[in-house]
């Protein structure tokens, strides 16, 4: 939006809302447009996440064809990404088993 644009709706709003609420209408819609940016930006992140899951996952079915030997440079990077995951929650998995363990005991 240009300027004058934007001196056109405070002047519209103005004369419609008056000088007393105008201050609450533009701080209720200032809130509007953080929700709403939040939220898009939330779900961006969500979008970019499963997109980069489903990239990992293709390159692991190409690297299991391809018998894990000889692979390509991007797809020895995702298999090893995951083996990090994997050993980050396998690692998690057994700190948490044993702490009930001890717990227990």
């Amino acid at each position: 939006m240009g300027m004058w644009e934007l001196v056109v709706i405070l002047i519209v709003g103005l004369i419609v809302l008056g000088p007393e609420r105008l201050p609450v209408a533009i701080r209720t819609v200032s809130r509007w447009i953080r929700t709403v940016k939040s939220v898009a930006n939330s779900v961006k992140a969500e979008v970019n996440e499963e997109l980069r899951v489903h990239e990992l996952h293709a390159n692991l079915k190409k690297a299991e064809q391809q018998n894990m030997h000889n692979l390509a440079p991007e797809l020895q990077e995702s298999v090893d990404e995951l083996k990090k995951a994997a050993e980050s929650v396998r690692h998690s998995y057994q700190t948490d088993a044993t702490e009930q363990q001890s717990k227990k005991d």
